[in-house]
């Protein structure tokens, strides 16, 4: 009996309706590319070989991992990647459309989210995350949430909260509730980010100075008139700015 390690953040789903639930909102279609970060002791990763030819999984847990073959016999052909999902190049899946989902934990599901953002195949994410990280990616400008991870989010994907899910569905239980999200990749006649590294330090730059005028907090980056010709005033805070905002500041950035 595997005991949860709390150096992995580890919080097994154990509700057999809610995993019915986020294997619904998946929807795996038989060919699709996917990958499932943290299959723990395969409470997604079985129902989900049920219904696909292949899936990808990243587990860190050695013990966790050297199990899992035995109980997906029945399924489809199941890829086991031992590693840490923050550690793993994405783009060794050779597909233009990649599906990426898990119940995430805790402790990395926001440096994982940022680290996925990096990858242009990574067309779909369906994550199970603490509930207030969420809310934070769904956020619109000027809500009390939003901040520098909901504009980095946004700008690549649209966001949608499907569910939440009380801490009895786990164990050991965390002490939050979590929520499923769903991001999609924006289409690609959107506003899009020309440069994502100049993007990503100048939405850093801007959050670290949150309660600053973005004149101040930018000032090494755009001058009060280049502010306003780029229809931005000088005297707004970051988190009143919107995504559309942070992209063309950055775009617009390359040429100053």
């Amino acid at each position: 009996m595997h005991t949860p390690r709390r150096r992995f953040s580890q919080n097994f789903l154990v509700d057999a309706a809610v995993i019915a639930r986020i294997i619904d909102a998946i929807a795996p279609l038989k060919s699709e590319r996917i990958v499932e970060i943290g299959p723990g002791k395969g409470a997604l990763t079985i129902p989900l070989l049920a219904r696909v030819q292949r899936l990808d999984v990243v587990e860190i847990d050695r013990e966790l991992a050297a199990a899992l073959p035995a109980k997906c016999q029945a399924g489809g052909r199941l890829n086991l990647i031992c590693q840490d999902a923050l550690q793993l190049d994405f783009a060794v899946f050779e597909t233009a459309r990649l599906k990426v989902v898990g119940n995430l934990p805790y402790r990395i599901s926001t440096p994982l989210l940022f680290h996925l953002l990096r990858f242009e195949q990574v067309e779909e994410m369906v994550f199970m995350l603490q509930e207030e990280v969420a809310d934070r990616i769904i956020a619109a400008a000027g809500a009390p949430e939003y901040g520098r991870l909901s504009v980095m989010v946004q700008a690549r994907c649209q966001a949608r909260k499907l569910f939440s899910v009380a801490p009895a569905a786990f164990r050991p239980r965390p002490k939050v509730n979590s929520a499923l999200l769903r991001l999609q990749a924006r289409p690609q006649d959107g506003a899009r980010v020309c440069d994502y590294a100049r993007f990503t330090e100048l939405v850093r730059t801007a959050f670290s100075a949150r309660r600053k005028w973005v004149t101040n907090g930018l000032k090494t980056w755009f001058n009060a008139e280049q502010l306003q010709a780029l229809g931005i005033s000088p005297a707004a805070r970051p988190a009143e700015l919107s995504v559309a905002d942070y992209i063309r500041l950055a775009n617009a950035s390359l040429h100053v």
